[in-house]
């Protein structure tokens, strides 16, 4: 089905949730399958059309104004083999389906944080979630890719049948191709010692002092993040929360319970009482609420992130200052490490893989929030790898300076040259775009 400006359904096809960078495409082709994409490609070829993407998830990080916009949301297939823990998944489905699926078997997917995020762009741009530190990114564990190319046709990828295409569409997101399904890993993880422990803002320096001397001696099982941000007077909100500036420690253990429980004791003894204490075991179908990320409800966000190569006592300090109780920021710290550091047994074009933090800071469209986040930033850049999360990416990063950021040198000047070979044409321009080389 394809929908143009002024004929009912094109906002809604168009829109995602993140406002920030908001399409008006020359239409908008609703994918029902994989026939769908591939007219959708050709169609833009014969025009001279550029092509994008959306599917659910956070929305466009570059406006599709002129370009045919391809809507895969009704894709949204799953399939799950439990005999060789694995499960293909269509373009449009959302991380809670293949959950779903998956945890019926005692399975689990490397999904994120937030479950109702798109898996297949999520793991296309990497994916950092909750089981990252014992598995890996979610890319190092795909198995195929079904993906229409810039020339309008469709093909299974592979790395045996395609290495270098295989390569660089596991992190180059949809530079090279529309992906319409992926075959995936799934691993044994039923439950999980999940859940928050909720500090007072005032708290912010002396938890994050403790958290970074913590996540030194956890291991692999352990999955933890931090976040700073002030919580809406709003009826939905905890009662102890509202209103409030909140330290939200998120703790994921796929490890044994016991281990678990231990390892997270100190944690509660940071920062004066506890407003509220969430982390119990849970099976890893409630998995999506520890992170708790809001889900349903439009917002203008204007994202930026840094790698850390470490958490220092300078860091912490400089942290607390600019983006604890005061700041007009939402702030995050996600331990990395363990099995991101580790190249894949397949290759990727992923990076990342020397930093033990991330750090992400969301803005609203003010000057002077957006320069102090900015500040913030510079000021982080002694504790920096130099590089950046691309799925954690605004609508500002769209510069090739900051794309280039998401991988070493050699890959970005690789992925530029496979972009020749590829997409010559840069047809898959409405991205985080990798241009092709000279």
């Amino acid at each position: 089905m394809i929908i143009r400006p002024g004929e009912p359904g094109y906002d809604a096809e168009r829109l995602g949730l993140n406002r920030a960078a908001e399409s008006h495409p020359a239409c908008v082709v609703a994918a029902a399958d994989e026939h769908d994409v591939i007219a959708a490609v050709r169609m833009a070829a014969e025009r001279d059309q550029a092509v994008g993407v959306m599917a659910t998830g956070h929305g466009q990080a570059v406006p599709a104004d002129g370009a045919v916009l391809v809507n895969t949301s009704r894709m949204d297939g799953v399939t799950v083999d439990p005999a060789a823990a694995t499960a293909w998944v269509e373009a449009g489905t959302r991380w809670t389906r293949v959950v779903e699926r998956a945890t019926w078997h005692g399975l689990a997917p490397l999904n994120g944080s937030s479950p109702s995020v798109g898996a297949v762009g999520y793991t296309m741009g990497g994916g950092a979630g909750l089981l990252g530190r014992r598995f890996g990114f979610a890319a190092d564990h795909v198995r195929r890719v079904r993906l229409v190319g810039a020339d309008g046709r469709s093909c299974d990828v592979t790395a045996e049948s395609d290495p270098d295409l295989f390569w660089a569409v596991r992190g180059g997101k949809d530079n090279f191709g529309l992906v319409v399904g992926m075959e995936i890993d799934l691993f044994p993880v039923s439950y999980l010692y999940g859940g928050g422990l909720y500090f007072a803002g005032e708290a912010t320096a002396e938890v994050l002092h403790g958290y970074a001397e913590w996540t030194r001696r956890v291991p692999e099982t352990m999955a933890s993040s931090v976040l700073l941000a002030h919580q809406p007077d709003l009826p939905g909100v905890p009662e102890p929360l509202r209103g409030r500036f909140v330290v939200h420690l998120r703790i994921a253990h796929s490890g044994d319970i016991a281990e678990g429980e231990r390892l997270v004791r100190p944690l509660r003894k940071l920062g004066g009482p506890l407003l509220l204490d969430t982390v119990r075991k849970m099976p890893y179908a409630e998995v999506g609420s520890i992170h708790h990320d809001p889900a349903d409800e439009p917002y203008v966000a204007y994202d930026r992130n840094v790698l850390l190569k470490e958490l220092t006592p300078e860091t912490v300090e400089l942290i607390s200052a600019l983006a604890g109780p005061g700041s007009p920021l939402v702030a995050e710290l996600r331990h990395f490490g363990g099995a991101y550091a580790r190249p894949p047994r397949v290759p990727n074009c992923v990076g990342g893989r020397d930093a033990e933090f991330s750090f992400f800071t969301g803005a609203v469209p003010d000057p002077d929030t957006l320069r102090r986040r900015d500040e913030m930033l510079d000021a982080l850049r002694p504790w920096s790898t130099g590089g950046t999360n691309l799925n954690f990416a605004g609508v500002e990063d769209s510069t090739p300076q900051r794309v280039a950021a998401a991988y070493t040198p050699a890959d970005y000047a690789r992925l530029t040259a496979l972009k020749v070979r590829y997409d010559p044409h840069n047809t898959f321009r409405i991205n985080l775009n990798i241009p092709p080389g000279e």
